[in-house]
């Protein structure tokens, strides 16, 4: 069948890595992709925002299936419009997507349906939350409530930090309208991982457990970003803790949704804080993490084609997934200034090392993010540059081929933490 894959970044070069395996795909397009992802399917020019483009292209080409990759066109409502005109697509409509979409919305929805989470504050003036910081305790954690790239999380240590937060995001803007509402929320203490399900409506398939590292330095220091490396899997995550995120958060995310006359199909992310007093949510995503698809996908021996049109058919129940016995890790190489700015044009070397290389065969992969290609020479183009991978029989192996790869890459400013998985 023909697939169209929309996004451009290491999640969407992830999934089509894995989908080009499929047994059941004749050609795979990616609206609009990157360079690195033109020896996996054929790159399409276009914007995801212009639904018209999106269909015209699909009914000129016989898509049977769209595969919506970021956040941003699912909260636009693009699944929507694109299942109306008879499109099969993976990824949950405009609804289903305000779990990403806006954290009151998800907190709220968590709250009603007596899903775990930190005690919450939801504020759309700056006065009326800088007068409300005396009723917490610090360190507080204040979130943008709309999308910001995955850096609209603050922690503030203390009253004065709170303050200048508060006027960043809602006076000054910084994340643009994403934080006309604000949330100022209780700090949980405790680790972080990640659970990732297939869900087809009725039902849900958990994938490996995984975990992100935020923060742009090592031990964890620095600002938040969109992710610099991820692992998995979690060795603290035991299959107890699974159950209780099984029953606590997706039995009952599945059955809010169904209450609340929300049709979900796709993949839901809950990022967790295992605390002493259980697994509580963070937040929700309406869509694989990146880093976090770049460990998991890998790890998954089953058809991925397979898991998506079960999901858009309502059989799921008939899918099992079956998780390879190895470990995998990647890392993020950052550009000069990233996350406050980005460079672009700077000259990337030693990529040719790593043409062709298949994870499955113990090799190390690239997957592109930021990245162009002119006149044979590749160059940054943003923020998150590339994510450099491995896979291995266990999570040293994986880390110390990682390790060991990475420095054959160079391109001026270049960031990344040396530490993922190091604990």
């Amino acid at each position: 069948m023909n697939v169209l894959l929309i996004g451009s970044g290491g999640r969407e070069h992830a999934i089509a890595y894995k989908l080009s395996s499929s047994k059941n795909l004749t050609q795979l397009f990616c609206m609009s992709g990157n360079s690195g992802m033109k020896g996996l399917c054929e790159l399409v020019e276009g914007s995801p925002s212009n639904f018209a483009t999106v269909l015209n292209f699909c009914k000129e080409n016989n898509i049977e299936l769209v595969i919506v990759g970021p956040e941003q066109p699912l909260v636009d409502g693009l699944a929507d419009f694109l299942i109306e005109n008879g499109i099969k697509t993976f990824g949950p409509t405009k609804a289903g997507a305000m779990l990403e979409g806006s954290k009151k919305f998800s907190k709220d929805f968590m709250l009603k349906h007596e899903i775990p989470t930190a005690k919450y504050k939801t504020f759309m003036a700056s006065t009326d939350a800088k007068a409300d910081l005396d009723n917490w305790n610090y360190p507080l954690v204040i979130k943008a409530s709309g999308l910001a790239a995955g850096k609209g999380v603050i922690i503030c240590q203390n009253l004065q930090e709170a303050e200048k937060c508060i006027e960043d995001l809602m006076d000054h803007k910084i994340f643009g309208s994403s934080s006309d509402t604000i949330l100022i929320e209780e700090f949980l203490e405790g680790k972080e991982a990640s659970l990732i399900a297939f869900i087809d409506g009725d039902n849900f398939l958990l994938t490996p457990t995984s975990r992100d590292h935020k923060r742009l330095g090592n031990n964890d220091e620095g600002p938040n970003t969109g992710g610099m490396g991820a692992y998995s899997p979690v060795a603290d995550v035991s299959e107890e803790i699974i159950e209780q995120v099984k029953t606590e958060v997706f039995e009952k995310v599945l059955s809010g949704l169904k209450k609340d006359g929300i049709n979900y199909c796709g993949v839901l992310y809950a990022g967790l804080m295992l605390t002493k007093d259980g697994p509580k949510v963070l937040e929700f995503n309406v869509r694989f993490g990146d880093p976090e698809a770049q460990v998991i996908l890998p790890m998954i021996k089953n058809d991925l084609l397979d898991l998506m049109l079960a999901c858009c058919d309502k059989k799921l129940a008939e899918q099992s997934i079956e998780i390879l016995p190895k470990s995998a890790l990647t890392v993020t190489m950052a550009s000069k200034g990233y996350p406050q700015t980005s460079s672009k044009g700077d000259i990337i070397e030693g990529l040719q090392n790593f043409d062709d290389k298949q994870l499955e065969n113990g090799d190390t992969t690239i997957f592109h993010a930021a990245t162009k290609c002119e006149n044979d020479t590749w160059q940054t183009n943003g923020g998150r540059v590339l994510y450099v991978t491995a896979m291995a029989d266990n999570l040293e192996s994986a880390r110390e081929k990682v390790y060991q790869d990475i420095e054959k890459i160079k391109f001026e400013g270049s960031q990344y933490r040396t530490d993922i998985a190091k604990k």
